[in-house]
């Protein structure tokens, strides 16, 4: 199957690289191979799962600039099925090196058509601009995984982004899809989470998942100790939450089914 889910959004602190970690955790928890591709050269997808970008000597800037083969540089994480492609510093000047390039903004869907097949999903990290490395992504993926903080100015930047994604649609990945809008940093105690999870799903409807993400200490703390939130609590409503996602994703996918009953999208109790 093999399918690529690029998360992105060009704001920052909205919650994107907890999710591309945990997402990608959890449909591995799942039995699904999963790869999960840093895209970002701040590289804290690539600490969040317990490596240090300072060691890393070949990743996905070595992949799209020096044609390193993908195989190469995947790095097997302690979540069985959960597999990195990491990121360092050095990616920073990838986008001024593909500049000129003849087909700059393909450079990565080319590189990941050698490992496509190799995985259930390929989940990348994007990071928080609308650059070059981000066009790429969005060129290389299936769909666009969007998430958006529940907190004021939550719609800022969405506009444009959509406007992004109707270009690549049009331009570059005829076949990209949204693959939907995730609510992030859900606080149930505040007039103004409940406010916006409103304003967004009157906004976007069914573009919009059930499951949100509630704001919660084990889930900040968990990249300072390497981690996914599954590794480092697994019982916990981050986990849940994030689970719940993943079962989600494939129920739209249609890979499995989830009754009613067997939802746990519990956000109206406190954290």
């Amino acid at each position: 199957m093999g399918k690529i889910i690029a998360i992105a959004n060009q704001k920052g602190g909205v919650g994107k690289t907890t999710t591309a970690i945990n997402l990608a955790a959890s449909l591995a928890v799942l039995e699904y191979k999963t790869l999960l591709i840093d895209a970002d050269p701040q590289a804290n997808a690539t600490s969040g799962v317990g490596f240090d970008p300072r060691n890393i000597k070949t990743g996905l800037y070595e992949c799209i600039i020096d044609g390193v083969d993908p195989k190469n540089s995947i790095l097997q994480t302690e979540t069985p099925n959960l597999f990195l492609l990491p990121s360092h510093i050095d990616l920073v000047g990838a986008e001024i090196e593909m500049i000129n390039l003849p087909q700059r903004e393909k450079m990565m869907k080319m590189a990941l058509e050698k490992i496509k097949n190799d995985y259930d999903f390929i989940i990348i990290d994007c990071s928080p601009s609308l650059g070059l490395i981000t066009i790429n992504s969005l060129s290389a993926a299936d769909s666009i995984l969007i998430p958006v903080q529940c907190e004021y100015f939550a719609l800022e930047g969405l506009g444009k982004l959509l406007n992004t994604i109707k270009i690549v649609q049009s331009r570059l990945n005829p076949e990209l899809t949204i693959e939907g809008i995730l609510l992030t940093m859900y606080d149930m105690r505040l007039r103004l989470s409940n406010q916006v999870v409103e304003e967004v799903k009157t906004h976007f409807q069914q573009m919009v998942f059930d499951t949100i993400i509630q704001r919660n200490t084990k889930l900040g703390e968990a990249p300072s100790f390497g981690q996914s939130i599954i590794m480092h609590d697994a019982s916990g409503k981050a986990s849940i939450n994030y689970l719940n996602l993943a079962r989600e994703i494939l129920q739209k996918n249609g890979l499995t089914r989830i009754v009613d009953s067997e939802k746990i999208i519990d956000i109206l109790e406190e954290n």
